[in-house]
């Protein structure tokens, strides 16, 4: 029996679902029930009647799986798969902000630790940060973590003066460089520039259109012209051609997240095989997070 029917064998024993995400490498894509960005795995991970879930990404978003199905054996793929944004704002170090800011109200991107989310009004996702935020009242002060860009970028659409960013950051999305985006357009002067607001603003305001992954694909699926700048991680090349075969996209070459190509589709077989990398969150901090994470998926 080969590797991809073993995989479909045990996902019917165990009644599994397989969720990736789009910056998965392409074969684990392939394999996978649902592919999508963070706000459509976190819904996903609700909205299904598997009682395990085998999450190819990275740890927070198996935490928040777990998070938001606590009843539900939840499987990260790779136990060394992180997220170095989310390792950039620790929960001592929010608390320290809470205290200097202590009316304000605490937005957190979902690239973040479980115990931060816990210690979060609301939760945050790059598809839905500026609607997140827009619903706080425009007098209300907004701490945004950990990522200085999308937090920027919010700040920057609203027109928001009382918010306090913090400075974390994406590095694959940070490497991007405005002469990187210059570059492509040079190379390809009629293709619509698509960018992830993970990126720094001088790469933004190149952009035709900020947009999650997810908003990528179906902006695309609206636009009639032919070629395509996609300013994001590399995984995202594989649906978009998958998709749309008879359009063109540039990319980034350099713009890979080592940490989501970590899983293989031999890593999604041995966590079958082996029930491993188990995700547990303590029971505390997990009822607090998932007050924060479900607040936003109330917003849809």
């Amino acid at each position: 029996m080969d590797i991809v029917n073993k995989i479909k064998e045990l996902k019917k024993k165990h009644n599994a679902i397989i969720l990736a995400h789009t910056y998965q490498r392409a074969e684990v894509q392939d394999i996978a029930d649902f592919v999508g960005d963070s706000l459509e795995l976190s819904l996903r991970a609700r909205d299904n009647s598997a009682d395990l879930i085998v999450f190819c990404g990275v740890r927070f978003m198996a935490e928040t799986a777990k998070i938001i199905s606590p009843n539900k054996k939840v499987l990260l793929t790779e136990v060394a798969a992180g997220c170095p944004m989310a390792e950039m704002i620790s929960a001592d170090e929010l608390r320290e902000l809470k205290a200097k800011y202590p009316t304000y109200k605490v937005v957190t991107y979902v690239n973040s630790t479980a115990e931060v989310k816990a210690l979060s009004d609301i939760c945050c996702t790059s598809s839905n940060a500026v609607r997140v935020v827009s619903s706080i009242p425009q007098e209300q002060g907004v701490i945004f973590v950990p990522d200085t860009n999308l937090g920027s970028y919010v700040q920057r659409t609203l027109k928001r003066d009382n918010m306090v960013v913090w400075q974390g950051h994406c590095y694959v999305h940070s490497q991007i460089m405005e002469e990187d985006v210059l570059a492509l357009k040079k190379l390809h002067p009629n293709a619509i520039v698509l960018a992830h607001p993970e990126c720094s603003e001088h790469v933004l305001k190149h952009a035709n259109h900020v947009l999650s992954t997810s908003g990528m694909i179906k902006k695309v699926e609206e636009i009639k012209a032919e070629e395509f700048i996609v300013i994001t991680e590399q995984g995202i090349l594989h649906p978009l051609n998958k998709k749309y075969p008879n359009k063109k996209f540039y990319s980034i070459d350099r713009a890979l997240c080592l940490n989501m190509k970590k899983t293989t589709v031999e890593s999604v077989l041995n966590s079958l095989e082996l029930m491993r990398y188990s995700i547990e969150v303590p029971r505390d901090v997990m009822e607090s997070a998932k007050r924060a994470v479900f607040n936003m998926l109330e917003l849809k």
